[in-house]
């Protein structure tokens, strides 16, 4: 998948993200942001990246995210790798 694929399908996800209001709060409580944050930052892989690993840390949102967006079950992990910086796993 190529980077700029990559990022279109991270912001889809980051739009599914939005519309999903106690995902969404949970999210931001994760990343100490706000919704204003997320429109000023919308197009920054870090954010990208931020919601490739929120999505990917919780199997049930995963695959809840994955069946309405359309994506296979690995998408989300293929996503991650492709998107700038996302060769770097930093999971602990």
């Amino acid at each position: 998948m190529t980077p700029d694929a990559a990022q279109t399908e991270a912001l889809r996800a980051l739009g599914w993200l939005v519309g999903q209001d106690e995902v969404l709060d949970r999210f931001l409580g994760m990343t100490g942001g706000d919704l204003a944050d997320l429109r000023a930052r919308a197009g920054d892989p870090d954010l990208h990246l931020a919601v490739m690993d929120f999505l990917l840390q919780d199997e049930p949102l995963l695959i809840q995210a994955c069946t309405d967006l359309g994506w296979a079950p690995d998408t989300a992990l293929r996503l991650r790798g492709s998107l700038p910086g996302g060769e770097e796993v930093h999971w602990t």
